[in-house]
């Protein structure tokens, strides 16, 4: 499940003004369904809220089924910073694994200085912090506040708290996704395929604030996990 969350510096994009896009909402409440070959094996709950030009987002994975017996501890996700012209700048993301805390990961962002530090365990990592650079669950929200219709491309920075990367997506409008909710209007946001790495699709809710309604993680060996939209809440 760990690697659901992996998807998001389009030069033009990130560069727009707020007015070129709606004001995204005030707050989301989004609860998803975690799948693995047609079998539900975990339940997300997500939190996003907005105050003036702060944010905070939490999200909380938990194993259900059989899987909850070998793995019952929570994920849980954090990240909290500003909100811009250009969108989200995160400023502390965590990564807490309940029962393997080992596993445990922490971001922060110095804008001033342009570096970015991460933490595991005892080691301390410290490098440049590109222009845009999201965490692994902002970058989910970021999508709100990009006029994604006016391109087809999209790159960016994200961390996971232990690596930076960049990442590549392409983008087809005019298309719909369906969820338990039922059939919406879809901005396909998919990564661009390379041999021996995941492959990530998202259909992007595009009367809903660009949130994101399913996900699909395709592994090298053709393995899915797919993630999809079961209830959610917006306050603007």
């Amino acid at each position: 499940m760990s690697r659901l969350c992996r998807v998001f510096v389009l030069f033009s994009v990130f560069c727009l003004p707020s007015s070129v896009y709606a004001a995204p909402p005030g707050s989301v409440q989004a609860a998803y369904e975690i799948q693995k070959g047609g079998i539900k094996i975990g339940l997300i709950e997500e939190t996003f809220t907005r105050d003036k030009d702060r944010y905070t987002i939490t999200s909380t994975t938990r194993a259900t089924g059989l899987l909850a017996i070998f793995r019952p501890g929570k994920i849980v996700y954090s990240s909290s910073g500003l909100v811009g012209a250009q969108g989200l700048r995160p400023l502390i993301f965590s990564d807490l694994r309940e029962g393997e805390e080992r596993k445990n990961r922490h971001a922060e962002f110095d804008w001033d200085a342009k570096q970015l530090t991460m933490i595991q365990q005892a080691q301390r990592t410290v490098v440049p912090l590109p222009d845009g650079t999201q965490d692994r669950i902002s970058a989910m929200y970021q999508f709100m506040y990009l006029p994604l219709e006016k391109t087809d491309v999209l790159n960016f920075n994200m961390t996971n708290g232990s690596k930076l990367d960049i990442y590549n997506y392409r983008i087809t409008p005019d298309q719909s996704v369906t969820v338990p909710l039922g059939t919406f209007k879809a901005l396909y946001v998919a990564s661009v395929p390379e041999p021996g790495v995941n492959r990530t699709e998202i259909w992007l809710a595009i009367e809903h604030a660009n949130l994101p309604y399913k996900m699909v993680i395709t592994d090298p060996d053709g393995g899915k996990l797919t993630q999809v939209l079961t209830a959610f809440s917006i306050v603007k």
